[in-house]
């Protein structure tokens, strides 16, 4: 982060919801040492174990625990919060998992995201709403397209159709609300992440650690997939440069893809074969593609607006992000601590700034 940045952020009041999560910790993480007051709501954290404990994400934040669709508890917390920028990232994040609770996906995601903005409404200083809501809002056609911004929302499975009704619910209240109080509101749509610190259930490189760690196999369901990949660091590069341009600039609200360039997608065979060269050993089992609901087969994001408009751009190729989140895994596994490793990739990811 250069000089400008880093002193843009100090003390902003700063509101991260679903700071306890994979993404969120790691954003919490990098507002602190930015010197933002941090405040988190969000459940207890889901997975044991899980990067908020072992990175001691709550060292110098005021973190809430609160259900995002309990709307009287969030209008509570961000009376007491008072941000001046809001990063909303609380959200039932699973694909299959919204398969088997489809309300429980929709009331958080959409209503959840209705709740946070309403809290906004008439209050004093906020200056920035940066919703992140996913790559899967966009109608897919399962065909060699990258989706950009001005494309048809849709989704097949609840938690696509979810997180592209959050998309409508964001840009109603920006319209309707928030845009007249003079509040900047964008939504960052993040291709697939990866990066030390998650471990939650039916994710790639999670499964794969926690079947390689232990000496078992792991079975891959659908290998010829192909997803935008890129470290944590990208994205999150992405909200905190969007949400200090739209402080700046508010007429640069909207909706905005963060993830590799489109020709840099890559199938699940292919980032699991480089994952498991880098972890050093494991074994794998490839499936047909025919196990379990319903999943793309094909997609990746336009990002020349993010390129354009903010200048920002993929840092790290596949290789590096895949190589720099198993070296995670493997030093933490060792030992290491969680919080090091996460300060660590951090600051090589800011030197290529």
């Amino acid at each position: 982060m250069n000089k400008e940045s880093s002193s843009f952020w100090q003390g902003k009041r700063v509101l991260v919801t679903g700071h306890t999560g994979f993404k969120g910790g790691w954003l919490a993480l990098w507002l602190q040492r930015l010197g933002a007051e941090v405040t988190g709501l969000a459940l207890a954290p889901y997975t044991h174990p899980n990067l908020y404990m072992l990175a001691n994400v709550d060292n110098s934040l005021k973190s809430y625990e609160c259900d995002i669709r309990d709307a009287h508890n969030v209008s509570r917390v961000v009376q007491e919060a008072k941000p001046e920028i809001v990063f909303h990232l609380a959200a039932q994040s699973l694909v299959r998992a919204s398969y088997k609770d489809p309300l429980a996906t929709y009331a958080t995601n959409v209503q959840g995201t209705a709740n946070v903005l309403n809290s906004l409404r008439g209050l004093e200083n906020a200056r920035v709403v940066v919703t992140v809501t996913t790559d899967k809002v966009y109608r897919n056609l399962e065909q060699p397209y990258p989706y950009r911004e001005t494309d048809n929302l849709g989704g097949h499975d609840p938690y696509s159709a979810s997180k592209a009704a959050a998309e409508l619910v964001v840009a109603s209240y920006r319209d309707a609300f928030l845009l007249e109080q003079g509040v900047a509101v964008a939504t960052a749509r993040a291709g697939n992440v990866i990066g030390g610190g998650d471990w939650a259930e039916d994710r790639l490189l999670p499964d794969a650690v926690r079947a390689w760690s232990a000496g078992h196999s792991l079975y891959i369901r659908r290998p010829k997939s192909v997803r935008p990949w890129q470290h944590v660091l990208e994205p999150l590069y992405g909200y905190l440069n969007l949400a200090e341009q739209l402080y700046k600039d508010p007429k640069k609200a909207g909706a905005y893809n963060f993830g590799p360039r489109s020709h840099e997608a890559a199938t699940v065979r292919d980032v699991i074969s480089q994952a498991c060269k880098s972890f050093g050993s494991g074994k794998i089992e490839w499936g047909d593609g025919c196990g379990g609901p319903h999943e793309a087969n094909w997609l990746a994001l336009e990002t020349a607006k993010a390129r354009i408009t903010l200048g920002v751009e993929s840092r790290w190729d596949l290789a590096k992000s895949i190589a720099c989140t198993m070296n995670w895994y493997r030093r933490q596994l060792a030992g290491e601590s969680a919080q090091a490793l996460c300060l660590e990739n951090i600051t090589t990811y800011e030197s290529h700034i």
